[in-house]
């Protein structure tokens, strides 16, 4: 049955919208919250115990309509997540939702457990690289998987009306540590070499298992930075793609003599990648090394990268006698796009891949850089000579402009008029991007944060400037007004 009486009045007051409830209990919930991957805000001001508990009625009210019943929780180390799940479980429950609570757990042993439970709903309670003053949910309502773009914005339309299930949902809990542990095993197959391995936790929450886990493979040596838990992030912000992030970690494995370092992101679903000569990996060149290493052990040689990743990943598959397969930014867009068309092998710059080949498709920090262990554990090469060959380019970093949520959509919008009335080649699937014969300019706003992203790539420095100048200025032109 439905709890119509809930909602009285909707309005938008500033940047919230306010439901006022019968007795005149209300709630505001700022609409810039529900973002392009998840919901996302700042513990208390936009996120908070409150949010949580109307976003777990919603949610449970939501699914149930797509036919589901029953949904998985789980939520990352920040201080606030405890909290925020617990309304957030209430509000499920109330509407008469069974849930399945996971506990502390990374992200993706949230997405395994929901494999092996054959549970496809559910919200794992994080906002993964973020500050550490920010949360959010990331949810998936059914087999579609993460939601989404549209999917989110229906959810956001349906969650301010108000309409409510009401019943009496389930609580069980359930441990996933030890099977998850058992997974990446039986997806692994080690040579004989020994290893010296250096891991950051960031002081994450991979501090719950990734000792345990690398630990429990016989021929690595691991050496551990940050890791305890610790929400405040003290040593460095979790973001292993940020590559001042890794300097600790770079420091650290030259002093011991490791053949590769590995950062984790806040909530483990990224890795980040030091070579035994103290270098940063980016994720486009490591996608080369996996790619270079499985794409005669697959039937399907497409292999999915996104539009930030560098002209040589590009230029490597094509080498190899496989096909490109161009997507937009987005852990929700890539993963999707590497499950639905059943591709071996993804992934982005940012730090998500998608080993679809003998695992599950899904992104796990902490198995993605045991895949390149398992690669060097059978061979003599080092990470960096396992680069050797490739195309050079010049490239910047992704970059991030500070923009007013209301305003950095109409920015790039201004950006592609530019760009057609000069002519330029685009790709507008993602942004702009546009191609010059010797590089390209991308565009786009962040569906993370209020921020416009963007990096360039050029052939030589000298034109990577060019490049930079041309579409920065523009940037912070229409920026500004």
């Amino acid at each position: 049955m439905y709890c119509k009486g809930i909602l009285f009045c909707l309005f938008f007051l500033k940047d919230y919208v306010t439901i006022y409830t019968r007795g005149g209990y209300m709630i505001k919930i700022n609409p810039y919250i529900f973002r392009g991957y998840d919901i996302r805000g700042v513990y208390p001001e936009t996120i908070n115990e409150e949010v949580a508990y109307i976003v777990g009625k919603s949610y449970g009210s939501y699914i149930q309509d797509l036919g589901k019943h029953k949904c998985i929780i789980a939520h990352d180390n920040r201080f606030s997540s405890e909290a925020l799940t617990d309304n957030l479980i209430k509000g499920i429950r109330e509407t008469g939702v069974d849930v399945v609570y996971l506990g502390l757990t990374t992200t993706p042993m949230y997405y395994y457990a929901s494999i092996l439970l054959k549970i496809p709903s559910g919200i794992m309670v994080t906002a993964s690289h973020n500050p550490k003053d920010d949360n959010g949910f990331k949810m998936a309502f059914d087999e579609r998987g993460n939601a989404r773009g549209k999917m989110i914005e229906e959810f956001y339309n349906y969650t301010v009306k108000g309409e409510f299930k009401i019943g009496e949902g389930t609580l069980t809990n359930y441990n996933i540590y030890d099977e998850y542990i058992n997974l990446m095993h039986d997806s692994l197959d080690f040579g004989d070499k020994k290893l010296k391995v250096v891991i950051d936790l960031g002081n994450g929450t991979t501090s719950v298992i990734a000792e345990k886990l690398y630990e429990s493979f016989p021929n690595l040596e691991v050496t551990t930075l940050f890791g305890e838990s610790d929400p405040t992030f003290p040593n460095h912000h979790p973001d292993p793609c940020v590559e001042s992030n890794l300097d600790a970690l770079k420091k650290k494995v030259v002093e011991i003599g490791a053949d590769v370092g590995l950062g984790f992101d806040g909530d483990g679903d990224r890795v980040g990648v030091v070579d035994e000569k103290g270098n940063y990996i980016a994720t486009d060149k490591y996608m080369i090394i996996i790619i270079r290493d499985i794409i005669n052990k697959v039937a399907n040689k497409t292999f999915l990268y996104d539009v930030k990743c560098s002209k040589c990943l590009e230029d490597e598959i094509i080498r190899l006698g496989g096909t490109p397969y161009l997507s937009r930014t987005g852990n929700s867009y890539t993963k999707a796009g590497v499950l639905d068309n059943n591709l071996p092998f993804g992934g982005e710059l940012s730090g998500h891949v998608y080993f679809n080949d003998k695992f599950k498709g899904f992104d796990s920090g902490l198995y993605a850089g045991l895949r390149l262990l398992e690669i060097l554990s059978r061979t003599d090469k080092k990470v960096s000579e396992l680069l050797d060959g490739i195309n050079k380019y010049y490239s910047t970093p992704e970059i991030k402009f500070a923009s007013k949520d209301e305003i950095k959509n109409e920015v790039v919008e201004k950006i592609k008029d530019y760009s057609k009335d000069k002519g330029y080649k685009m790709i507008t699937i993602d942004g702009l991007k546009v191609i010059f014969e010797d590089g390209w300019a991308l565009v786009r706003v962040s569906n993370t944060g209020p921020n416009i992203t963007a990096r360039f790539e050029a052939s030589t420095e000298s034109r990577l400037k060019e490049i930079e100048n041309e579409f920065t200025n523009l940037i912070n032109k229409y920026n500004e007004k």
